[in-house]
């Protein structure tokens, strides 16, 4: 077990099954730590993934464009 305190208030283990847990203290933005925990997400899911950033952009781009298509009329009137 590998453990790392940042300051007093957070730490970070390395846990013996191959996990991490951090702790921070109830201080801290809900929201920030939610697009953190959101961002954590986005690695684990796209950790073993081949895709090329710039094939991600493209397909963005189209379901960007495409949403916009269907959804102008309720923005512009």
């Amino acid at each position: 077990m590998y453990l790392h305190f940042l300051d007093k208030n957070m730490l970070i283990e390395r846990t013996n099954n191959n996990q991490i847990t951090i702790t921070v203290s109830s201080g801290v933005d809900s929201f920030g730590l939610q697009r953190l925990i959101d961002y954590v997400k986005y690695l684990e899911a796209t950790a073993k993934s081949k895709a090329k950033q710039s094939d991600v952009d493209k397909l963005a781009d189209q379901v960007n464009a495409s949403w916009w298509t269907k959804n102008r009329k309720r923005f512009i009137k």
